[in-house]
C-alpha cells in the first residue's frame, strides 16, 4: 500500500529529460598539406614515422542552442632513419551542433569530448584520402580518447594556476 501512495508522488515530480545532440552539420574549416618528400626529391622507400598532435575548441554560436566543436589535427611524417620530412597535414575539422538539455556545469565536457567523438569518424576518412591523393599510403588513424585529453588538459590548466595562486 506505501508503493501505491509513492507513485502519484513520483509521477507528479518533473523528469530530467534526457540530453539531446544532433550534429547540424561539418566542414572543413582550414586544411594544409606539404608533400615535402616530392618537392626535396627524397627516397620513397623509407619507413615513415607518424606524429599526430590533438587540439580541441568549442564555442558558442549566434543561434540558441547550438554551437561549433572543432579538432584540430597537426600530423608530421618523417622518415625513421633520418630527420627528412615526408609530409605535413593540418587540418581543422569542424561539426555544428544543436545541444539540448544539457545543465551549464557539463556543458564545457560534452563540447570537448562527445562532440569531436561524433565528427572523428569523418576526420578520419578526410585524412586517410588526402594522405592517399598526396602519394602515400593511406593514414588510419587510431581512435582518440578525448575523455583522457580533456582530463589531461584540465590537469595541465591547474598545474600552471598553482604557481600564480603561491606567488
Amino acid at each position: 500500500m506505501a508503493d501505491e501512495e509513492t507513485q502519484p508522488e513520483e509521477a507528479a515530480a518533473p523528469q530530467p529529460q534526457a540530453p539531446q545532440m544532433r550534429v547540424l552539420g561539418q566542414f572543413i574549416r582550414d586544411m594544409s598539406f606539404e608533400n615535402i618528400m616530392s618537392q626535396k626529391g627524397a627516397p620513397t622507400d623509407t619507413t615513415p614515422d607518424v606524429q599526430v598532435q590533438v587540439n580541441l575548441d568549442a564555442k558558442k554560436r549566434s543561434v540558441e542552442g547550438q554551437y561549433e566543436s572543432a579538432i584540430k589535427l597537426k600530423v608530421t611524417s618523417k622518415a625513421k632513419d633520418g630527420d627528412t620530412t615526408l609530409f605535413l597535414l593540418e587540418i581543422d575539422y569542424v561539426g555544428i551542433f544543436n545541444i539540448e538539455n544539457v545543465p551549464e556545469d557539463q556543458l564545457h565536457p560534452f563540447l570537448l569530448i562527445e562532440c569531436p567523438r561524433m565528427i572523428f569518424p569523418f576526420l578520419r576518412r578526410v585524412v586517410s584520402d588526402v594522405t592517399r591523393d598526396g602519394g602515400f599510403p593511406p593514414l588510419n588513424l587510431e581512435n582518440i580518447d578525448f575523455l583522457s585529453l580533456y582530463r589531461n588538459e584540465l590537469a595541465r590548466r591547474q598545474a600552471e594556476e598553482k604557481p600564480k595562486l603561491d606567488a
